[in-house]
């Protein structure tokens, strides 16, 4: 099917690389679970997906055991994140933001536990594609993508070969409502490129996201767009000029302006409809006030994000 494209009257605000988070606190490094509502592990019962590791939580020594296939059994040391990464695992988290916090949001699901998928039996969460797991489906081999429209989320993928990284070849391997996500809150820990996405029946999964701080804003909910007619003639002054500093090689589209819920106005722009491999599609973006001012990254609130 090619590269994947909006329904016409459909708005496209961002595609980035996106796969299942992956631990970063010392216990968890490296791992991740896919829990029910019990804490218990449910990937045996996760319709149409293969079989994978089985982790268990590195213990105060800091030995892990792990689990391959059926009953494999290989005891990791301090190695484990050589091991993993030339596994094709994502061991990190990737690029993305270098700084983050240090103090954990959750403990129980940051540090003590790692869960990615949290659903109970029927849940929206357990319909998530096992492709966004590394652990199955390693980058180096195939690619996971989230888009993000005015109308929905859709999760695609597509083999991935070096020697042809620019060729793009889109399977949809889900998709749902923004109806159905009740909330997308970023989640600081670490290296900052997590978001925790939950929907509207209390399920949720975590996601790793190139551009995490994008990924969230464009899914808030509601998400507010202006058209620009309705802009004040300053604000419009400012798009305008906005759009025309781009580089002139940029094929962007039509620019999409949001109101945030502090007041402030987003404004961005898809420099072009080529799609990378790993950041997927590339972005302008400004802040600006009310009056049509550029806001100074200093000066940003916490609900522009």
């Amino acid at each position: 099917m090619d590269t994947w494209q909006p329904e016409p009257g459909e708005t496209l605000l961002t595609r980035a690389y996106a796969t299942f988070a992956t631990g970063e606190a010392t216990r968890v490094r490296g791992m991740r679970w896919f829990r029910d509502t019990e804490r218990r592990d449910i990937q045996s019962e996760l319709s149409g997906w293969p079989e994978g590791p089985v982790y268990a939580a590195h213990s105060t020594g800091g030995t892990v055991a792990r689990k391959v296939g059926k009953g494999g059994l290989i005891a990791l040391g301090g190695a484990i994140m050589a091991v993993l990464s030339s596994a094709g695992g994502n061991v990190s988290g990737g690029s993305g933001p270098a700084s983050g916090s240090d103090t954990p949001d959750d403990p129980a699901d940051e540090v003590e536990d790692f869960p990615v998928m949290w659903a109970a039996p029927g849940s929206l969460a357990r319909t998530l594609p096992w492709q966004l797991d590394p652990a199955r489906s390693p980058e180096k081999h195939y690619r996971t993508h989230a888009i993000v429209t005015d109308r929905r989320l859709v999760v695609v993928g597509f083999p991935y070969s070096k020697k042809n990284d620019s060729l793009i070849d889109d399977e949809v391997l889900w998709e749902v409502s923004r109806s159905r996500i009740s909330r997308v809150e970023p989640k600081p820990f670490k290296s900052s490129t997590d978001v925790k996405v939950v929907f509207d029946d209390d399920s949720w999964c975590r996601l790793h996201a190139i551009t995490p701080g994008k990924f969230a804003r464009y899914l808030r909910h509601p998400l507010a767009l202006i058209p620009l007619d309705d802009l004040t003639p300053a604000q419009r002054t400012a798009v305008e000029n906005f759009v025309a500093e781009a580089p002139a090689s940029s094929d962007h589209g039509s620019p999409v302006v949001s109101r945030h819920p502090c007041g402030h106005f987003h404004v961005g722009f898809l420099r072009s409809y080529e799609v990378d491999s790993f950041f997927g599609l590339s972005e302008n973006d400004m802040l600006m006030d009310a009056d049509g001012a550029e806001v100074d990254p200093k000066d940003y609130h916490p609900d522009d994000f």
